[in-house]
């Protein structure tokens, strides 16, 4: 994916065996760079980096944060080399922070609660908490001067349907955190960028959740 906005320009690739998503926001004005998801294949994410770096408004590498979605292994493998290759700091959901600090021997710096907004060079990201697919999972949603609104669900939202839970319990605690913090906050416009696969709308899987309700996943 390769998307310029007006206060950033988005790229991603896809690694390891379970195809994560890897995103970089590059500020338009200042060249700072925040990667999502440092899932796996450090080589990788560098030429992501340098990639963006090149395409901004300076030259040269600029990682000053590093942010996870949720604590699940296959989205933290890399997070601890990227982090010391760009002495970042590391942001995550609260409720998942020492999960993620375990599980890839990386410290979470600054763990965020839900309706916190981190600020950049140039942009913002709202974190919205989406509890179920595990008890911490965030997304990190950016609202663009020029008008577009980018969600990035981690695993918590899919093309055709909700993050998997491992309970009832935990689904019904996805979804309504979905219709109420997602569906019910962002018109259909917005685009849904998840920790797996292609990138989708609000628009498109908002007629789905009655059908994702009764299914039960």
């Amino acid at each position: 994916m390769d998307l310029q906005l007006t206060d950033v320009s988005l790229r991603s690739i896809a690694v390891s065996e379970m195809s994560n998503n890897v995103y970089l926001l590059t500020s338009a004005t200042t060249g700072q760079q925040v990667i999502i998801d440092a899932a796996e294949d450090v080589e990788a994410i560098e030429s992501l980096v340098d990639a963006g770096a090149e395409a901004g408004p300076a030259d040269a590498a600029h990682v000053t944060d590093v942010l996870t979605t949720h604590r699940h292994w296959d989205h933290v493998r890399a997070l601890k080399p990227i982090t010391e290759r760009y002495d970042a700091r590391t942001i995550a959901g609260v409720n998942d922070a020492e999960a993620i600090t375990e599980e890839s021997g990386q410290t979470i710096d600054q763990p965020v609660a839900h309706g916190e907004t981190l600020s950049f060079d140039g942009f913002a990201l709202d974190v919205i908490e989406l509890r179920g697919h595990t008890p911490g999972s965030v997304a990190y949603v950016l609202r663009d001067s020029g008008g577009e609104v980018v969600i990035f669900s981690g695993d918590s939202l899919f093309p055709g349907g909700p993050g998997k839970t491992w309970s009832s319990e935990d689904f019904a605690s996805l979804m309504d955190d979905l219709e109420e913090r997602i569906f019910g906050q962002f018109g259909d416009d917005t685009h849904v960028l998840p920790g797996h696969g292609d990138a989708t709308t609000i628009g498109a899987e908002r007629p789905q959740i009655p059908e994702w309700r009764t299914r039960g996943w």
